[in-house]
């Protein structure tokens, strides 16, 4: 575990997960989106994609992995995220989330980093996370 007086710009973790068709099904009961280029490989196949792809915010909710369980940690808080979308995810690809903190803010108990995910080496999502991380070292 973390406290925030200890984290420093540079400080990067990651999560992977492989999409499987499970997960794919499961985000589209949880979320609702049953877009058929999701779930209709005939469909998907008549699309600029040529076949079925990922929900991108699957792919996105990795982050929130890295970010809650790793770098900064339990009680993390999400407050902003920006997510630009530069690939398609398939069913079978894995997704590596990585995090690395740009700037702490610890009087503000605030956390900047740089957040992207990427497949076999290629980003997929880039952006930027502002999250509330008050774990703070306790009194001596």
């Amino acid at each position: 575990m973390h406290y925030i007086e200890d984290l420093q710009p540079g400080m990067t973790d990651s999560f992977a997960k492989t999409i499987t068709e499970a997960d794919i099904l499961m985000f589209c009961a949880i979320s609702g989106d049953n877009n058929p280029v999701h779930v209709d490989a005939e469909f998907a196949k008549t699309t600029m994609f040529g076949g079925r792809i990922a929900h991108g915010m699957l792919s996105a909710a990795l982050i929130s992995s890295v970010l809650g369980n790793r770098l900064p940690g339990p009680g993390t808080i999400y407050l902003n995220q920006s997510l630009k979308f530069k690939a398609p995810v398939r069913p079978g690809d894995t997704v590596t989330a990585k995090v690395t903190i740009k700037e702490v803010l610890v009087e503000k108990k605030r956390v900047v980093l740089d957040t992207v995910c990427s497949v076999a080496g290629k980003p997929v999502i880039e952006g930027e996370a502002t999250v509330m991380y008050a774990v703070s070292r306790p009194p001596a």
